[in-house]
């Protein structure tokens, strides 16, 4: 049995451990032989980059006008989906598509959301985890439901990071039909690496989103789920691992090259 670190997590069928200040839940993968693992995909919003908030600031101030509010049980319905599915859910379950059209509303988010993009961050241990494993030959890549014209403006300021992926998939990509939770997205990007398509039960997948770790199940990968900690315990169950932060994932539970003693 892998080890656990507390608070991180319990293994299935075990007595789930709950920290009175955390909501995780983290799931044991009782799966394939650890050494199964040989390539990694990334979600990036919520995930490598802190950009979340801002589409929450932004749908916030939108609703505010209708009286309305956001909360995160419409968020969840909407993290990573194509933009135009997520407008959709956004105007038809908040109630206001009479007064507001899914295209309008991704018109005027935009205009918001371009100027704050620019100022993200790096979530914590994104960096440290991202060098490690390229450092260590391990295949890494980025899918990511945001398109073109945002990841460029996201990930202005993290070049270094974003260099070491062998390659990126975005939401507007010809070969994405449709958003996540379908596996088209995942399953692009098995299809690009060297040599490729690689098995999907090779692949682990790292994603804050329910809908990408849906999208990463019907792909036939396995998924470390990092959720925001305001986002109901009810959605990890699909996850194989659930961790609290990048910075608490332990390489040695997938059979992945270790962190050097030297890695704080």
């Amino acid at each position: 049995m892998l080890g656990i670190r507390i608070p991180i997590g319990v293994w299935r069928n075990a007595t789930p451990f709950r920290p009175p200040t955390l909501r995780f839940r983290a799931i044991a993968f009782s799966m394939a032989p650890k050494s199964s693992i040989s390539h990694i995909i990334f979600d990036m919003d919520g995930l490598l980059l802190d950009t979340e908030k801002f589409y929450t600031e932004v749908q916030e101030i939108i609703l505010a006008r209708y009286n309305k509010t956001f909360d995160w049980s419409l968020k969840a319905k909407m993290m990573g989906k194509k933009a135009i599915e997520a407008a959709h859910v956004f105007v038809e379950e908040t109630g206001i598509s009479d007064s507001l059209s899914a295209e309008d509303f991704l018109v005027e988010r935009e205009e918001m959301l371009r100027k704050l993009f620019p100022t993200s961050e790096l979530m914590p241990g994104a960096s440290r985890l991202v060098k490690h494993l390229h450092a260590s030959g391990i295949p890494i890549c980025v899918a990511t439901g945001s398109h073109r014209r945002h990841f460029e403006l996201k990930t202005q300021r993290h070049g270094e990071v974003f260099s070491l992926m062998h390659h990126v998939v975005l939401g507007d990509d010809p070969e994405v039909k449709q958003g996540k939770p379908s596996p088209d997205i995942f399953l692009a990007a098995a299809r690009r690496f060297e040599g490729g398509p690689v098995d999907s039960q090779k692949i682990l997948v790292f994603e804050d989103a329910p809908s990408g770790v849906g999208a990463a199940k019907n792909a036939g990968m396995y998924a470390v789920m990092v959720p925001d900690p305001r986002l109901d315990i009810s959605f990890h169950e699909a996850a194989d691992q659930v961790l609290s932060s990048l910075l608490d994932f332990n390489p040695n539970d997938w059979g992945l090259p270790p962190f050097p003693d030297t890695t704080i």
